[in-house]
């Protein structure tokens, strides 16, 4: 009888025992049964078995490498006829530059959001390993303890009252046992079901990332084949380009401030004096929206100062220097730093004229744009400018991309192992602040 209620008590616990038991143990005991009757392979075999599979995994990379092969030739005739269909259309160009370099930021977002996502992720399956693990002992005691009492046969209900005092005894002691067994099945049952829902969803993440990465490789080899397109027509126009380049150089090493450089640009090299005469034009718009969705306009679609709240970052990412704070080195900061993905696209956040582009002392990679009205647009710290001196580049143009370390020396001791963007904005020569000038979020941002 006491048995009876006892089984009656455990109610449908003894198939979630059996299920447990099954899932923790019977891969351990397969693969002693295996160890135990399987014979041992002899030295030849094994080695054919090797060779095997060695053929079939060189097979197997061969194959993909053919289909990487024919998906590279595919995209190099698709972007062949597509810059062939551009021809010489500037405003066409244009537009593409900016649609697929926004596409690439676009997923560079979503590969950072997916990284976030899964290191909490990670984190939580290997918690619940940890759990699983160091109550593995447990749980194969408790098991094996079920079993036996599952085969006990049933007490005898005429006997001695020795034995019945102690089978009673025993009744009540596995019916105070069973509701904790139950407690701690019910426990593990549950972890055991949240691993598997956290490992889908790894494995989900983990799938989303490959594709948006592979998507972003081929959005960027789209974008250099535009860059390189862009860049050869300019280069067309401008005969003297690499004269100038050199020039500018020259000239980087005979100033010591950016403010001095800025002024020995735009005075003393041709291309860069253009952009700032175009720049200091009268009867620029104050702001015309419309002209925004121009992609072959010559001039800022809005005035600089107009453009407050409406400008977003050159690069994703995320701001760990703010203008006005101190630098670390007994001064303030001048403008702003974000980190950024290593790789990571550059795109320009306001209309502008190139005045210099290229290396300039402890900055790196320098590109200083004229906004127009007395305002100039720093950005450093990137690995490679894909503009020339002289260019008037649109709002969302792709103009550099990011290396991976940080190439500006005032912030390279903080932050050596990731890529720094540094941004500045001045007015008649003075830092000011460019805090005013960004969205708030990505529905303000102007976009080309």
């Amino acid at each position: 009888m006491a048995l009876a209620a006892r089984d009656s008590t455990s109610g449908s616990f003894w198939p979630s025992v059996a299920l447990l038991a099954a899932s923790l143990i019977s891969g351990a005991v397969v693969t002693r049964a295996q160890a135990q009757t399987a014979p041992a392979p002899t030295p030849a075999a094994a080695s054919a078995a090797a060779t095997a599979d060695l053929l079939k995994q060189r097979a197997q990379e061969l194959e993909a490498a053919r289909e990487a092969q024919k998906r590279a030739a595919e995209l190099q005739d698709k972007l062949k006829a597509d810059l062939a269909a551009i021809g010489e259309d500037r405003t066409k160009l244009n537009q593409q530059l900016i649609d697929i370099a926004a596409k690439v930021r676009a997923v560079e977002t979503k590969i950072s959001d997916a990284e976030a996502r899964l290191v909490p992720l990670d984190a939580r399956e290997s918690q619940i390993r940890q759990s699983l693990d160091q109550r593995r002992g447990e749980i194969g005691e408790v098991l094996a303890a079920l079993q036996r009492a599952g085969r006990r046969a049933p007490p005898a209900l005429l006997v001695r009252p020795e034995d019945a005092l102690k089978s009673l005894r025993a009744a009540i002691l596995l019916g105070a046992v069973v509701p904790d067994l139950r407690e701690r099945a019910e426990r593990l049952a549950t972890d055991l079901g949240e691993l598997i829902a956290v490992r889908k969803t790894i494995a989900a993440e983990r799938d989303q990332l490959a594709a948006d990465r592979s998507a972003m490789t081929t959005d960027q080899t789209r974008l250099a084949a535009l860059v390189d397109e862009r860049q050869r027509k300019q280069s067309s126009v401008e005969k003297d380009i690499e004269t100038e380049r050199s020039r500018a150089l020259t000239l980087s090493r005979q100033v010591d401030s950016l403010t001095g450089l800025i002024a020995k640009m735009e005075q003393d090299l041709k291309s860069a004096a253009k952009a700032a005469a175009a720049a200091g034009q009268k009867g620029a718009p104050m702001a015309n929206l419309a002209a925004l969705k121009d992609p072959g306009r010559l001039s800022p679609a809005i005035a600089f100062a107009s453009a407050k709240g409406m400008l977003g970052f050159p690069v994703n990412g995320t701001k760990i220097r703010d203008f006005g704070r101190p630098d670390g080195v007994g001064g303030v900061e001048r403008g702003i730093s974000l980190a950024a993905r290593p790789g990571a696209q550059v795109t320009t956040p306001c209309d502008g004229w190139v005045v210099y582009a290229g290396p300039f002392r402890s900055y790196g990679q320098l590109l200083i744009l004229n906004a127009g009205g007395g305002y100039h647009v720093l950005i450093a710290g990137m690995e490679r400018i894909s503009v020339n001196i002289g260019q008037f580049v649109l709002t969302g143009e792709p103009v550099a991309t990011m290396g991976s370390t940080s190439q500006v020396a005032s912030i390279l001791a903080a932050s050596a192992t990731q890529p720094i963007l540094y941004i500045e904005f001045r007015k008649d020569g003075t830092p000011i602040d460019p805090g005013p000038w960004w969205a708030a979020n990505e529905g303000e941002k102007v976009r080309g």
